[in-house]
């Protein structure tokens, strides 16, 4: 399955590798744009065909807590927010793609792009989008 995206094609994620991801969503005011990148990440992990656990800090206080442990089995993670999240050291050491709301509602297909790229990095590396 090859999916489009503009002028594009992606490839989803390859099914042998099991890829795990961890997301922190949060918005300046924490209502309706944590959630909303919340669901752009579910939508997307359902389509490109990865795991994904997604900790929201909005108006409704921290939800789906990411743990030790999901930290450790994960490949990455995804930093959606256009804030400081709360506890952003417990992340020390992994592969983060920083990306800020409004380009993962408006450009999935960049966010995307950025992920395949910072796979192919060692943990520790940060890539900005």
């Amino acid at each position: 399955m090859t999916i489009r995206t503009g002028r594009e094609e992606i490839q989803p994620f390859s099914s042998e590798r099991n890829l795990h991801v961890v997301a922190v969503t949060a918005c300046a005011t924490g209502v309706a744009h944590t959630y909303m990148a919340a669901e752009q990440l579910e939508k997307l992990a359902r389509q490109y065909r990865f795991a994904i656990k997604i900790e929201t800090q909005g108006v409704l206080g921290l939800k789906n807590k990411i743990t030790s442990e999901d930290i450790f089995a994960a490949e990455l993670t995804i930093i959606a927010s256009d804030i400081t999240i709360d506890n952003p050291l417990r992340f020390d050491g992994c592969r983060i793609l920083n990306v800020c709301i409004n380009s993962l509602l408006l450009k999935p297909g960049e966010v995307i792009g950025a992920m395949r790229k910072s796979l192919n990095l060692p943990r520790g590396n940060v890539i900005d989008l």
